[in-house]
């Protein structure tokens, strides 16, 4: 009897069992699209992008590039709102146990929405192509919420509750706030829900610490 003759015909793939290479991502799928949503959906995207559009126009002023780098330096750790809080406690009388409320309702915010609420949210700082005019500390932590708005939000509105110039505790919080859009650490929304955030815990110190 003679061996079977070979043949170059191509074995059945069907037969072979299945591909190990295989895989049951369709097509048009992106294995790497790992993006992070925006928090407050499309419009708070669409907000990101309007306003940094907007503001770009501002950026590279020597003279307001100095104003939000020092606002935005001056707001890292609550610097800023604990020095006004201990000025106004050793200037006005009963000041100290409002300089008290004012250090003990920024730590607690701190832990709050630095600690709590960011963890919450992975959202990416906003890109920044390019030298930056001025040295600034780059955050590590999420950028969804800024906790520089809240934390001049609040302070603002605690030390406006004596003061005859609550114009300028707000312009100042609105400051510092929006240097963080400035300087292009925090999106636009950021600062949105950060300065909302403080605004709100501003209030509930009011009510359950009051001065009288």
């Amino acid at each position: 009897m003679s061996a079977p003759e070979p043949t170059d015909e191509p074995a059945d793939p069907s037969s072979l069992g299945p591909d190990p290479e295989a895989s049951d991502m369709p097509e048009d799928a992106t294995a790497t699209d790992d993006e992070t949503p925006h928090p407050l959906g499309p419009i708070g995207a669409s907000l990101d992008e309007v306003v940094d559009r907007a503001w770009d126009r501002l950026r590279g002023n020597p003279a307001l590039d100095r104003l939000f780098y020092t606002a935005s330096e001056l707001g890292d750790f609550s610097l800023i709102w604990h020095l006004l809080g201990t000025a106004r406690g050793v200037t006005l009388r009963g000041g100290t146990r409002e300089a008290a409320r004012l250090a003990l309702a920024l730590g607690a915010e701190s832990a709050l929405v630095n600690g709590m609420v960011k963890s919450a949210f992975k959202r990416e700082r906003p890109i920044q192509s390019g030298e930056r005019p001025h040295n600034l500390r780059q955050p590590l932590t999420s950028s969804f919420p800024s906790g520089h708005a809240s934390a001049a939000f609040l302070a603002a509105t605690l030390l406006s509750e004596r003061s005859k110039v609550k114009p300028l505790w707000f312009g100042l919080a609105t400051i510092v706030a929006t240097s963080r859009i400035h300087v292009r650490i925090h999106h636009a929304s950021d600062v949105v829900l950060g300065a909302g955030i403080g605004l709100t815990l501003g209030r509930l110190v009011r009510r359950v610490v009051p001065l009288r």
